[in-house]
C-alpha cells in the first residue's frame, strides 16, 4: 500500500513538472505585446524549424539609422501553413520587406513577428504567435 501510494505520487510530481517546463518554452512574456514596431529592410535569412520560425531581417525602423539585424521569431512552420497561409518559400534571402512586430522587452533587436509584407508584390502574411497557437484558430478566422 506504501509503495503504491509513493508511486503515485513520483508520477503526478513527475507530469507537473514536466508541464511546467512545456508551458516555460512556450511562453510569450519576452514581447511586449502593448508596442508594435515597424522595420524596412531585407531579408537575410529564413531558418524554416521546429519549434518556432525566425527570419533575420537587416534594416531600420527610423530613418538615418543604420541598418541592423534583427531577429523575428514566429510559431512553428506546421501552423503557420496551416492557419497563416505561409509555405516555405513565401518569404527568402534578399526579399525587400516591411515587418510589423512587437519587441523583446529586453531591448535586444528582434521580437515577435506580426505581419510581413513583401515590398515587390504587396503582398503580406501574418503571423501572431497568440492566435496560431489557440485552439480552434479556422473557426476564429471565419468569423
Amino acid at each position: 500500500m506504501k509503495f503504491k501510494t509513493l508511486t503515485i505520487l513520483a508520477t503526478f510530481i513527475f507530469s507537473m513538472s514536466s508541464s511546467i517546463q512545456a508551458l516555460a518554452h512556450h511562453s510569450t512574456t519576452m514581447f511586449d505585446r502593448t508596442k508594435v514596431l515597424t522595420i524596412s529592410g531585407t531579408v537575410q535569412e529564413v531558418q524554416w524549424t521546429n519549434p518556432h520560425v525566425a527570419i533575420f531581417v537587416t534594416g531600420i525602423i527610423n530613418n538615418g539609422e543604420a541598418p541592423t539585424l534583427w531577429l523575428m521569431e514566429m510559431t512553428s512552420p506546421g501552423n503557420l501553413v496551416r492557419a497563416g497561409g505561409w509555405t516555405r518559400n513565401v518569404v527568402k534571402a534578399g526579399d525587400k520587406v516591411v515587418v510589423d512586430f512587437s519587441p523583446l522587452r529586453n531591448g535586444t533587436k528582434g521580437g515577435a513577428l506580426k505581419k510581413i509584407t513583401l515590398v515587390d508584390t504587396g503582398k503580406f502574411y501574418t503571423a501572431d504567435i497568440r492566435a496560431q497557437e489557440s485552439a480552434n484558430l479556422e473557426q476564429l478566422e471565419s468569423k
